[in-house]
């Protein structure tokens, strides 16, 4: 399967969380998807929730299978605990970054904006999302994409203060990835345990 692309409100109400991205859906609708959100099991199998919680990562981050297997895998030959590790890896990544700064209101929009060649990492034109930065790298929007208005427009309403492990220059719109993030600094509702344990089957 590819990227998901469909309705984002739907995946909000199945996490109950704005997974993608706010959602009015969760403040129409507390229940799951479905028929008044009926027809399921209400206990979910260990198994289940361990699936569950992998899924609601790659949707978070934008992750496809493979890609969040090779994560995992470079997450667990590391020194430290794997989930810790894994979400770092997570973090690092240059659509992730480029969303944090505020260069993007969205890990969508900033998988778009990499993508379409608006970014620059260390001055070199980088159009990978998944590109892994390294602590002290520099990531910048492209001289000829300062003046576009969806960036203009994100920066105006997003701050990075709240990101200690990333440092930002307003005037030069750009940021330094100063080192990986504590697993403390990371603000999203994840139970990384859950996707370690279903991996060690």
């Amino acid at each position: 399967m590819a990227r998901y692309t469909g309705p984002k409100s739907k995946i909000a109400r199945r996490y109950g969380e704005p997974i993608l991205g706010p959602s009015k859906a969760l403040a129409k609708k507390n229940y799951p998807p479905g028929v008044h959100g009926k027809g399921r099991r209400s206990k979910k199998s260990e198994y289940a929730l361990q699936l569950m919680e992998k899924q609601k990562v790659k949707f978070i981050y934008g992750i496809l299978e493979r890609q969040f297997r090779n994560l995992f895998e470079k997450a667990s030959v590391k020194e430290g605990l794997t989930g810790e590790n894994l979400l770092r890896f997570c973090e690092a990544r240059l659509d992730n970054t480029v969303y944090r700064l505020g260069i993007a209101p969205t890990r969508r929009a900033a998988r778009q904006l990499v993508s379409h060649k608006h970014i620059l990492v260390d001055g070199e034109l980088v159009n990978i999302p998944s590109y892994s930065l390294r602590p002290g790298q520099t990531v910048t929007v492209r001289e000829k994409s300062k003046s576009l208005e969806a960036v203009s427009d994100s920066l105006a309403g997003h701050s990075s203060k709240g990101f200690n492990w990333l440092e930002w220059n307003g005037q030069e719109l750009s940021g330094k990835f100063i080192t990986f993030p504590d697993r403390e600094q990371i603000p999203e509702n994840i139970n990384e345990q859950l996707i370690v344990e279903l991996y060690s089957k």
